[in-house]
């Protein structure tokens, strides 16, 4: 299972990210050949080595060459993006981050997200800096993303609307549910642009993870300090397989008074802010009243983030939460070429040993829209063509998972 950990022992902002996974091993020039298909003119991307307390690492800077605007609606990022040459995934994934941001924003200065008027981060370096975090998570093709305590800084910074306190309010509320410390150094550490990458790529967060770390790479800080290097060190390597055991978190709530169609767009929001799964069971409330139970399962770490969801999208007044032991089998993702094109198929093991195989339904259920045909004959065809693990099923990007 390959997993990129960021250990932001100072901080994290948009420019460090870049300098990381270009020291991690991303070209810079595949980098910059994918931003110049956001067709936007006035900058340049540039990446030197420097030293931070004696450790090398890459600096990333996004020079202005030209006048540019500044000040952007979240609609008109999104529409930068969408009207890009990127492929779908990396827009997917800025655009994410970008509501993020959005959202984060709303909430400081009581507004919805579509009427936040972006400062500093609808400038162009930050478009780079974001659209360039999802080109290069995308390019790694990692199953998990580890993040370590992230260092907040301390002191006060200046910006559009004044003297601020670090962290940012942006950043603050960015940061919820994850593992924070604060006051290693006296500057803003975390950006808002850092804060918002985690917040959507994090799968996990704390400081107690186990690993095979197989690269390190490190991005380094505008500025340099006298007693810890600004730094953003960034691992990727695999986690072990054999541990297929760990333990996890049940949260749980009762639901009596809310409309069910509600349901579907707050299980959404779950699974996308990290719950590894989310499902909802009918049971006889106090008074005979109907009712349900929500249930997600979702790793230590997320799950603060994950209760202000509940809280904020369902009628619940109360939550409860459980520790329990969670095994999982180790499973295998390969690409199968088919009469249909290729399709994703997944392969699980006990024990070293496969005790299931098959392909992923949402595939299947695309192709028999497409072509008109009946979900099951799509179905048995694949599985037609499915062989044991070690014959000979012809494959493409086989990864781990």
């Amino acid at each position: 299972m390959r997993v990129l950990c960021y250990d932001c022992f100072s901080g994290i902002s948009g420019d460090m990210n870049l300098g990381a996974m270009l020291d991690l091993g991303i070209k810079e020039s595949f980098l910059i050949r994918e931003l110049k298909k956001l067709n936007l003119k006035g900058w340049k991307l540039t990446a030197v080595k420097e030293q931070r307390h004696g450790i090398t690492g890459t600096k990333v800077t996004v020079i202005q060459t030209s006048q540019e605007k500044d000040n952007r609606h979240l609609a008109e990022i999104e529409n930068i993006i969408n009207s890009s040459g990127l492929d779908k995934k990396t827009k997917d994934l800025s655009i994410r981050i970008f509501k993020k941001l959005a959202e984060a924003e709303a909430l400081v200065h009581n507004t919805t997200p579509d009427r936040v008027h972006f400062h500093e981060v609808g400038a162009i370096d930050s478009i780079i800096d974001i659209v360039g975090a999802a080109i290069c998570y995308n390019a790694l093709n990692v199953d998990k993303v580890l993040v370590s305590g992230i260092e907040l800084g301390g002191g006060f910074i200046k910006c559009e609307h004044g003297k601020l306190p670090v962290p940012a309010p942006a950043t603050a509320e960015l940061i919820r549910g994850m593992a924070v410390k604060k006051g290693g150094v006296d500057f803003e550490a975390t950006t808002p642009t850092g804060a918002a990458i985690l917040s959507v790529i994090g799968t996990h967060f704390g400081d107690n993870f186990r690993f095979i770390p197989e690269k390190t790479g490190y991005g380094t800080g505008q500025r340099d300090h006298p007693n810890v290097p600004n730094l953003l060190r960034v691992f990727l390597g695999n986690a072990d397989e054999a541990r297929t055991g760990h333990d996890a978190l049940l949260i749980e709530c009762n639901i009596d008074d809310m409309n069910p169609e509600f349901f579907e767009h707050l299980s959404g929001k779950l699974f996308e802010s990290g719950a590894s799964d989310v499902f909802i069971s009918g049971t006889l409330m106090k008074k005979g009243r109907p009712g349900n139970i929500l249930r997600v399962i979702c790793e230590t770490g997320s799950e603060e983030r994950l209760k202000d969801i509940i809280f904020r999208e369902s009628t619940t007044t109360g939550i409860r939460t459980f520790t329990f032991r969670k095994d999982t089998l180790v499973r295998k993702f390969e690409s199968l070429k088919t009469e249909y094109g290729t399709i994703t198929i997944k392969r699980s093991f006990h024990k070293g040993r496969e005790v299931s195989c098959k392909p992923e339904f949402e595939e299947i259920r695309k192709i028999a829209i497409e072509k008109d045909l009946p979900v099951k004959e799509v179905y048995n065809s694949i599985m037609a063509l499915l062989t044991p693990d070690g014959e000979q099923p012809v494959t493409i990007n086989k990864r781990k998972r």
